[in-house]
């Protein structure tokens, strides 16, 4: 197995990377309050010790009262939430890494089961978090408004603190999917319609303020999935046509690199070729992209929060798609949030020393 592609550097605007392994957004429950503590810059300038390329954060909320159904995720806002972040960005430099914060908006969401709830309703689109159940408030056009204006004003701040990139999270269900979802806006208005295309405004006006506000030289990522949490098999782009017209007006509004989720990046995106999600992504608009789902282990991720443990996996196929250059930057998950050290020992060969990856590994900030 030859992994050369993925130890060459990567240079696009802001973002240095001294190879191409991203260590992908894994949501984590250890900022009290919202605060990112001591324990979670340590968490994350391990892994810079252990070569990631490029750390993307933990999905960190927007200025908006019921941008998060947890108290312990951590905030994008607030004097001691983005002293936390500060923290977080120095000790990953120190480490010679590189790092964007996710910045997230969760839209209408089920209750934590902790019992916690934000001080107002959720909000969203139509006030869907997934297809017939409400659970929240449709948006008003000053609602819309102001959080797009949370949204730029959280990428001034991950600018001025120091971060190389960042990273909205517009996948999975959450607040910019919910808009791209006609399951979650049955919305008749210019934040609503038919298409897929027409739905994609609101994402375009965040891309548009963050753009505005980091400038052209900051580089800018969006995560995005076909799937949803409740809907494995969902596409909302049913045709390669039906991408173009989705995801070319987002390049077109400042996207530098798509992160394109899937839950196996081995799986075709569309009957006529190969090609997954992050390889149609890249032909349609001609920008890099991330592919992620599943790398280096069996299993999904999903499943591990049911108890399903995995074991290190062959890179050959990935190495074979990257070679070809379906993709530019490989993003991988449970490997790195279990072993600090993944990206070093695939570097070094030593791939006898792969760990695998059980249940536990969530319920901790694993720095060994």
């Amino acid at each position: 197995m030859n992994t050369d592609n993925l130890f060459k550097p990567f240079n696009l605007k802001s973002l240095n990377l001294k190879n191409r392994i991203v260590m992908a957004p894994m949501t984590r429950s250890f900022s009290p309050k919202g605060v990112p503590t001591d324990q979670v810059a340590a968490y994350y300038q391990r892994r810079a010790e252990g070569e990631v390329g490029l750390i993307l954060s933990e999905g960190t909320v927007i200025d908006r009262v019921a941008s998060s159904n947890d108290e312990n995720i951590p905030r994008f806002h607030g004097e001691k939430s983005l002293a936390g972040w500060k923290n977080v960005i120095d000790g990953v430099h120190a480490a010679g890494g590189a790092m964007g914060p996710q910045i997230w908006h969760m839209g209408v969401m089920d209750n934590h089961y902790s019992g916690w709830l934000p001080a107002g309703p959720f909000e969203g689109p139509s006030g869907y978090g997934k297809p017939g159940v409400k659970n929240g408030q449709a948006m008003t056009d000053s609602d819309i408004a102001d959080t797009i204006q949370a949204f730029g004003r959280a990428a001034a701040d991950a600018k001025r603190l120091g971060f190389d990139t960042l990273e909205l999270h517009g996948a999975h269900g959450y607040l910019i999917d919910q808009f791209f979802w006609d399951q979650t806006n049955d919305r008749t208005d210019q934040y609503g319609g038919k298409t897929l295309a027409e739905r994609t405004r609101f994402g375009v006006e965040v891309i548009k303020e963050v753009r505005r506000q980091t400038g052209e030289d900051f580089a800018i990522i969006l995560r995005l999935s076909q799937f949803k949490p409740t809907a494995y098999d969902n596409k909302l782009a049913k045709t390669p046509q039906e991408m173009e017209a989705w995801l070319n007006p987002l390049a077109e509004a400042g996207v530098d690199i798509f992160h394109c989720s899937q839950r196996r990046f081995w799986e075709a995106e569309f009957e006529e070729s190969d090609l997954n999600f992050a390889g149609w992504a890249k032909k349609l608009t001609g920008k890099p992209t991330i592919t992620v789902g599943s790398v280096g282990l069996t299993g999904e991720f999903l499943a591990a929060f049911a108890g399903e443990s995995s074991q290190p996996s062959s890179l050959d196929e990935l190495m074979r798609r990257m070679d070809r250059g379906d993709f530019d930057l490989v993003a991988v998950g449970r490997p790195l949030l279990s072993d600090p050290s993944w990206v070093k020992k695939i570097h070094e060969h030593r791939t006898d020393e792969l760990k695998g990856f059980t249940k536990e590994a969530l319920g901790e900030l694993v720095m060994g």
